[in-house]
């Protein structure tokens, strides 16, 4: 394993992050992000990105989708910096076509296209001392899959028990709409690429080390992407 040793518990939730049960149910963001992260204010100047999306066009983009489990939601893009847009973009690189790359620094995730081009997603990345790099692959794939929290969150946040079978799939589910799971020489990591239903996390370091893209992204990427695609995540 390449992964920094710190991140040993990356699976489990901060101890804050369970502090917001809504009447008994489980905040994905919570789960996510905990009371300790503040996501700065988000700024749009003007109607248009600097890199060509219009917020007129990001809303069709962005829009409902009909899925097999429920309809997921459009996204709010007033609370997405259009520089995250989803976007074509010129990118050099020597991975073969269909390669993930994660730039934590940037909080981008680019899926390498032919002639020289890449799909550029706005992402959150893990936050300080939960950031690492290296190679991966993804191992296997869901959709609304389970979450079940580990047995060492169970021992420190009682009130998780209740999911120790596991926790349904749905728009609470930490885990959203699809994921990537990222495996090393045959093992899981116990990192994602995961959805996210909250626009605002995009362009912030909130994670215990995975990686979300909005919903609608991560279906783009999702659809696209095989099992044992290679994924690289470059030092922050």
């Amino acid at each position: 394993m390449i992964i920094d040793a710190r991140n040993a518990t990356v699976g489990e939730s901060d101890e804050a992050a369970l502090r917001g049960l809504r009447s008994g149910a489980l905040s994905r963001r919570s789960f996510l992000v905990g009371s300790a992260v503040s996501v700065g204010a988000l700024g749009l100047a003007g109607c248009a990105s600097p890199d060509g999306m219009s917020l007129a066009e990001a809303q069709k983009v962005y829009g409902p989708v009909p899925d097999k489990k429920v309809e997921i939601p459009a996204v709010d893009v007033t609370k997405v910096p259009p520089k995250f847009f989803r976007k074509t973009v010129p990118y050099e690189t020597k991975e073969a076509v269909g390669t993930i790359i994660v730039d934590p620094s940037a909080y981008y995730v680019y899926r390498v296209e032919d002639d020289g081009k890449a799909t550029r997603y706005g992402a959150n990345v893990g936050r300080d001392g939960f950031r690492w790099s290296g190679d991966a692959y993804v191992g296997r794939k869901s959709e609304w899959p389970t979450w079940t929290p580990p047995r060492e969150m169970i021992k420190r946040q009682p009130e998780v028990a209740k999911w120790a079978g596991g926790m349904p799939g749905g728009l609470e589910n930490p885990l959203g709409a699809r994921t990537l799971h990222l495996y090393q020489n045959g093992s899981y990591t116990l990192y994602t690429i995961y959805a996210t239903i909250d626009p605002e996390t995009i362009g912030s370091g909130i994670t215990s080390g995975c990686v979300g893209l909005l919903t609608q992204d991560m279906i783009d990427l999702y659809d696209r992407t095989p099992v044992k695609t290679k994924v690289v995540v470059l030092p922050a």
